[in-house]
C-alpha cells in the first residue's frame, strides 16, 4: 500500500518572516558562542557545524561578513571521472576552507578542511585520500577534488570558512554534483490518476511516484498530449529508502476539462544516466 504522504498536496510556499530570521540569528549567535570554546579546526567542531549547515547558510551575507563563492553551481560527470569544484573565501585569507557533503534529506557530512599553510588536508570520518583531496591557488582560493567518482558521490558540496573579523562561520551556496552510470537500472515510475474527489472540482491532480533512484537527484518532466508542461507542476524533495536508494513524488495540477478530453499524460524521469516513463489517459482508467 502506498503511504498517505504521497497524496498530500504540497502546501504553498511563504516568504521568510522577520520572526523566522530573528530566530535563525539567535541560533547562529548561540552556536558561535559554543564554537569559540572549541579548538578551531577540531573534528567535533566541524561535525557540530555540519548539522546546522543549512541554517547557517540562510544567514550568510549579513553586513560585514565575507562572501564565500562556489563554482560551478552544478556538475555532471560519468562514473570514474575526476571532479574539481572551486571555492573563493572572499576577504578571508587566514582561515582554512572546510567542505561538507549533503545528500537530499540527509545531515551534512564533514569531508575535510585544508589551510594554505598545511601540507595535506584533515579528513572527516569516512573520507580519505586519494579519493578526496584539496588544493589552493592563493590564500583565499581552494578546490575540492574527488577522484574516480561514483553515483554515491552525487550530492551538494558546501564550502565554509571562519571570518575572524566578523567572528562568524560563512557558507557558500554549494555545488551540486550529478554522477551518471548508464549500467544502473532505471528508476521505477508509477503514475496515479486524479482522485474521485478531484473529479468533482474544476482542477485535478495527477501524481507521479518515482522509486529506486540511484542518487538523490532526478529530472522529472510532464507532457500533456505530447507537449511539455511546466505550469502546475510541483516535484517534492527526494527521500532515502531503506535500501539506500531514493524516492520522490511529482504532482501535475491541471483543468478537469484537460483530463476529461482524454489527452495522454506522461511523466518522464531521468536520473544517473538512466530514464523511465509512464503514460496515462482517462480512457485507460476504470470507471
Amino acid at each position: 500500500m502506498i503511504s498517505d504522504w504521497l497524496f498530500q498536496k504540497p502546501r504553498p510556499l511563504h516568504t521568510q518572516t522577520d520572526s523566522l530570521f530573528e530566530t535563525l540569528q539567535c541560533l547562529l549567535s548561540s552556536l558561535q558562542a559554543a564554537q569559540l570554546e572549541l579548538k578551531r579546526d577540531s573534528t567535533t567542531h566541524c561535525d557540530m557545524l555540519g548539522i546546522l549547515c543549512t541554517l547557517i547558510t540562510a544567514l550568510a551575507g549579513i553586513s560585514g561578513v565575507t562572501v564565500v563563492t562556489q563554482s560551478p553551481p552544478d556538475l555532471t560527470k560519468s562514473k570514474g571521472q575526476t571532479v574539481t569544484m572551486d571555492c573563493n573565501l572572499g576577504t578571508v585569507t587566514g582561515s582554512s576552507a572546510r567542505w561538507y557533503k549533503q545528500v537530499p534529506g540527509g545531515i551534512p557530512q564533514f569531508v575535510l578542511f585544508f589551510h594554505h599553510s598545511h601540507s595535506a588536508p584533515t579528513y572527516g570520518s569516512g573520507f580519505s585520500s586519494p579519493k578526496f583531496t584539496s588544493k589552493h591557488t592563493s590564500k583565499s582560493d581552494y578546490s575540492l577534488i574527488i577522484n574516480d567518482v561514483e553515483v554515491g558521490d552525487s550530492a551538494v558540496y558546501y564550502c565554509n570558512t571562519w571570518d575572524d573579523s566578523a567572528k562568524e562561520y560563512v557558507f557558500g551556496k554549494g555545488t551540486k554534483l550529478f554522477v551518471t552510470d548508464s549500467t544502473l537500472p532505471a528508476p521505477a515510475v508509477t503514475l496515479f490518476p486524479p482522485s474521485s474527489e478531484d473529479l468533482q472540482t474544476l482542477q485535478v491532480t495527477l501524481v507521479c511516484l518515482v522509486q529506486d533512484v540511484s542518487m538523490g537527484f532526478a529530472d522529472v518532466r510532464w507532457t500533456v498530449g505530447g507537449s511539455p508542461v511546466t505550469s502546475g507542476v510541483f516535484t517534492g524533495p527526494a527521500e532515502q529508502q531503506p535500501n539506500k536508494k531514493f524516492r520522490m513524488s511529482s504532482y501535475l495540477t491541471t483543468q478537469t476539462s484537460e483530463w476529461s478530453s482524454d489527452k495522454e499524460f506522461s511523466c518522464e524521469v531521468s536520473a544517473a544516466g538512466t530514464s523511465a516513463s509512464k503514460k496515462m489517459k482517462k480512457s485507460d482508467c476504470s470507471a
